[in-house]
């Protein structure tokens, strides 16, 4: 399917002012700028595995069904309940005060999280 595969980050844009709203520390926001972090996709129709691998630190994996209410986790380990929609191709999940969308362009896997009007936009590109 369009979003399986594994993926390594290429490029950042906003990471500092995005990581601050986030809340984090500048001694964290330091640790994780530049990480090499790896994404693996593995998509069967509307059924999803999505893990992040970063160096040197956490590894998290994510299932859900587009449509379906289900558990995720973050980096921080902060425990949610969200619905995963798809909309014009782009994986995308909503709250009051967090976007979040994932799409293919060009090969690439690029995310855009927005929170409290400020975005960060990673490009990834594939691996395998």
């Amino acid at each position: 399917m369009a979003f399986t595969g594994k993926y390594e980050i290429e490029s950042e844009n906003n990471y500092d002012e995005f990581m601050k709203r986030l809340g984090l520390p500048s001694d964290r926001i330091e640790k994780g700028r530049n990480l090499k972090t790896i994404s693996e996709v593995q998509q069967d129709g509307q059924t999803f595995t999505w893990s992040q691998n970063y160096p040197g630190g956490p590894s998290i994996t994510n299932n859900f069904t587009i449509g379906k209410e289900c558990d995720m986790e973050t980096v921080m380990g902060k425990k949610f309940k969200a619905t995963v929609q798809m909309e014009g191709g782009k994986v995308v999940v909503n709250f009051p005060h967090y976007n979040y969308t994932a799409e293919i362009v060009d090969g690439k896997l690029v995310e855009i999280s927005t929170v409290a009007g400020v975005s960060y936009e990673r490009v990834s590109k594939r691996l395998a």
